[in-house]
């Protein structure tokens, strides 16, 4: 229990010293000796399966109900029952101590943002490559550890704090020395990342997302930022060469709330293109296909040639370089490591089967990132950018009509479509979106269309591009799944567009 900060055992003293082998949050994984963390989700209550858990052998039950703990005390005498404030605190810290605290054995580098996590993570791991560091990843696409990458096929950025810790405990275990990990605000805001002892602390940007969970922008601004406080917890790491860093986006307008949350122990950095910052891009070019520009740094200027479009993958490549430099990394192996990726699963994706017209699959689902994808591919279509996206249900109802009014603003035409609607009416998420286009000009039937099934909306869209138009499939990206009612019904993006233009094409 030494590593719980604050408890009360509820049984006998002599309870306290039971054999404890996992930690476990979910009664289907108990086994022998297992301690059981009844977390209180959103859906259920852990407390529910205390009988379950103890059924299978569970010797410890940490959970925050005290009536319902209490319930046991009698029938199960020999069973530690611990009374805790936050059982999610308490489940990373309980894993972080079972697996004798990995994050304490790694440089642990943490991205944070609302766009751009998932390129610049993916960025840092192949720069490290490049300098032969040996590096594990978890994020939204996928996990690695060393030459091992396979799919994240959860559903969730961020896993759990006991898969965390597990997969922290694993890079140990291979001699890894970097973990890279996308920080999600959900992240952040359960508690899953507690105890990772992060040492480089990286800002993408902040905009308007995930207010079904956090119900104000500040409340999502502040769980961001809770990355960057992180950086005075834990003990110095003795392996590594560089201070506690925190490094943020001069050009985000909240920039300044996370350098703050950092305060002054760690070492600051900032990167950008419009304001001053240590790390920033000039004679930037860009293409459908690539981009280009020069790498200013304090260690001199480089030029750099990336095989990503957009021009926030110019701010995502800045924030990886801007992690090699405070790892010491060489200008050449930024450079090879930063030009080395062809690209991200579902970010920016060209689609090519031979269609006269453009194919883009990215992943933009927030308000900011449509907008940003729409500008980067208007000046490089010739004629007319089409656009189809949704709005995901039972999330942040506020962004659907911002969403369509961009739409509106930047694109000549769209089909509105589903993007997991979970259980909430399609229609009315569509409707939704439809009334931001509209307050912009648009009229159902002549700029947009309303079809909710997607594979059927990517047809229509196919069968009004012309040779020189540009349609974009925006918001499902490298996912692999959508979410109908409470089924999540197998889906690829990617191959739906491909079998999309073979239709059309035929």
């Amino acid at each position: 229990m030494e590593a719980l900060p604050s408890f009360e055992l509820l049984s006998h003293q002599s309870a306290a010293s039971n054999e404890i082998t996992s930690v476990v949050y979910s009664s289907r994984e108990v086994t022998q000796d297992a301690l059981f963390v009844a977390v209180v989700g959103f859906h259920t209550d852990g407390h529910f399966f205390i009988a379950d858990a103890l059924s299978k052998g569970a010797t410890a039950i940490v959970g925050t109900n005290r009536a319902k703990l209490e319930n046991y005390l009698d029938s199960a005498k020999d069973i530690a029952f611990i009374l805790v404030e936050d059982e999610r605190t308490a489940l990373a810290h309980l894993t972080a101590c079972l697996h004798d605290y990995p994050a304490q054995k790694l440089g642990v580098i943490g991205v944070t943002g609302t766009d751009g996590k998932t390129t610049t993570t993916f960025l840092i791991s192949a720069l490290l490559d490049a300098a032969c560091l040996s590096n594990g990843l978890m994020g939204t696409v996928d996990f690695k550890i060393g030459s091992r990458r396979w799919s994240n096929a959860t559903r969730q950025t961020t896993p759990e704090a006991a898969e965390v810790q597990s997969l922290l405990s694993q890079m140990v275990t291979e001699n890894i020395r970097y973990a890279i990990l996308e920080s999600t605000s959900h992240a952040l805001a359960l508690r899953k990342l507690v105890d990772c002892f992060y040492d480089i602390a990286v800002l993408t940007n902040i905009t308007h997302e995930h207010l079904e969970f956090h119900d104000t922008f500040e409340n999502y601004r502040l769980a961001k930022s809770q990355l960057f406080s992180y950086l005075n917890e834990g003990s110095s790491k003795p392996f590594l060469s560089f201070p506690k860093t925190a490094i943020v986006n001069a050009d985000d307008p909240h920039a300044g709330i996370f350098r703050e949350a950092a305060g002054d122990k760690p070492q600051h950095l900032t990167y950008g293109i419009k304001n001053r910052a240590d790390v920033f891009a000039t004679d930037i070019y860009a293409s459908v296909t690539s981009l280009e520009y020069t790498l200013n740094t304090p260690k001199g200027l480089i030029p750099l040639k990336l095989k990503l479009a957009g021009d926030f993958n110019v701010y995502n490549s800045l924030a990886a370089a801007s992690v090699g430099l405070v790892l010491g990394i060489s200008l050449e192996q930024i450079k090879a490591g930063l030009e080395s990726v062809s690209g991200v699963p579902g970010r920016m994706e060209v689609i090519e089967e031979g269609q006269p017209f453009s194919v883009i699959v990215d992943y933009a689902h927030t308000p900011e990132s449509l907008a940003k994808v729409l500008n980067i591919l208007r000046p490089l279509t010739s004629s007319k950018l089409i656009v189809v996206f949704g709005s995901a249900g039972e999330r942040d109802r506020a962004k659907r009509p911002m969403q369509g009014a961009i739409a509106a603003t930047h694109a000549d035409f769209a089909v509105f479509t589903n993007e997991d609607p979970r259980l909430e009416d399609e229609n009315f998420i569509l409707d939704e979106i439809a009334a931001g286009a509209e307050t912009n000009g648009w009229h159902n039937g002549q700029q947009f269309l309303k079809i909710p099934d997607r594979r059927t909306a990517i047809e229509a869209a196919f069968s009004r591009a012309k040779a020189g138009d540009t349609v974009l499939l925006a918001g499902k990206g490298h996912e692999q799944s959508i979410i109908i009612g409470t089924e999540k019904v197998p889906w690829d993006e990617r191959d739906a567009a491909r079998a999309a233009i073979k239709k059309f094409i035929a």
